[in-house]
């Protein structure tokens, strides 16, 4: 069964596709847009496709709260990040947030204080 391509992945994407990985569906954009209208000051980060793994965004929320999905191309959370009036970054020029790094630190922490 072939699922819709509602949010432009096979047409944004192209023809190459990773190797080992699956691809990208509206699932995995449908999980970023509601993380993204769940939490306050979410931007997005678009990390590279490598020889494994498809092209992916991680979601950033304002108290460093993070999730990372599959987008197929970068085009494609630069549509959704313009559709939803949030910032889109390239994490190769940016770097990830110190809030990010903040907030698994504390995750960290209060995983093994339990």
């Amino acid at each position: 069964m072939r699922w819709r391509d509602r949010y432009g992945i096979r047409r944004l994407r192209g023809p190459k596709v990773a190797k080992f990985d699956r691809e990208a569906t509206d699932a995995d954009i449908e999980a970023l847009i509601a993380f993204a209208r769940s939490r306050r000051g979410v931007e997005f980060y678009v990390e590279p496709e490598t020889f494994a793994t498809d092209t992916t965004a991680v979601a950033v929320a304002d108290d460093g709260e993070w999730t990372r999905r599959r987008v197929g191309a970068p085009a494609v959370i630069r549509k959704v990040a313009r559709d939803l009036a949030l910032p889109v970054y390239d994490v190769q020029l940016t770097g990830y947030p110190q809030r990010m790094r903040a907030y698994n630190e504390r995750r960290r922490r209060e995983e093994g204080l339990e």
